[in-house]
């Protein structure tokens, strides 16, 4: 009897599984439903195009003008890319040093606590003097905005590591280098990982900042140029394309974590 009640229950289990609806396909049904919401206020309360267009005509502008907004979305691209890979470095060395040495921590976590209360906007025109209205100054923008989270989610793992584990290791003579890269630095990364999380998802406002302040290219631009124009539906095209690659962007960032970091909950 018990044999048959689990061979039951099993297909039930199957059943379930399959019908499980993935991150993925929550999203696209959630913005289905927006979209359609959306379409609806425009017809009912007859907003005009140049207030709230409809989804049908950013859609409409999307296919218009599609070589133009992949070319400025290829721009926009490689700095946020770019720009994360250098405030991730920025943050792993620093959080390093922190973790190493108590005077430089001392000396740089206050800093890093204030250097979050300058407003993005009030370093970009700085950037831009020192390094120009060419990429490199987008780059920058963003590993800057990303470098706290990046920095404090690395330090607190690394600091938080089981002192039990610290001590079994210090037993057995291994050396602090040792501790670091067996121990430490394995330990901190589920932390790291939400850090990492968080820039995926902000590093998008760093070098769009830095592209409404002064730039000849990008997606920030392209908005700033449709607006001037009045070209609504083309401004709400770069911003959806923006919204997709940021979403594009922190899937797969988050599906390569899960897959480098197998132990992660």
């Amino acid at each position: 009897m018990n044999n048959m009640t689990r061979v039951d229950l099993i297909p039930c289990q199957q059943d379930n599984n399959k019908w499980h609806m993935t991150p993925v396909l929550r999203l696209m049904i959630s913005a289905l439903v927006i979209i359609g919401l959306r379409q609806a206020v425009v017809v009912i309360l007859a907003m005009p195009s140049f207030i709230l267009p409809a989804p049908l005509d950013v859609f409409d502008r999307l296919i218009q003008r599609h070589d133009v907004l992949l070319k400025h979305t290829l721009v926009t691209a490689q700095e946020i890319v770019l720009g994360l890979l250098l405030g991730l470095a920025m943050g792993l060395f620093f959080a390093l040093q922190m973790l190493l040495s108590n005077p430089i921590k001392r000396w740089l976590l206050p800093i890093l606590i204030a250097s979050q209360a300058v407003p993005v906007f009030a370093i970009a025109p700085v950037l831009m003097l020192w390094l120009g209205y060419g990429m490199a100054s987008k780059i920058v923008m963003t590993a800057l905005i990303i470098f706290f989270p990046v920095t404090t989610c690395c330090y607190d793992g690394l600091r938080n590591t089981p002192t039990g584990y610290l001590d079994l290791a210090q037993t057995m003579g291994a050396t602090r280098w040792q501790m670091l890269r067996h121990i430490q630095f394995p330990a901190s990364l589920p932390t790291l990982a939400s850090g990492i999380r968080v820039a995926v998802v902000i590093a998008p406002i760093g070098a769009v900042a830095g592209e409404w302040v002064g730039s000849s290219e990008g997606l920030g631009y392209l908005m700033l140029q449709a607006n001037a124009r009045m070209l609504i539906d083309e401004m709400f095209a770069a911003l959806l394309i923006l919204s997709a690659l940021s979403v594009s962007l922190y899937f797969v960032t988050d599906k390569l974590l899960k897959k480098l970091i197998p132990w992660e909950v």
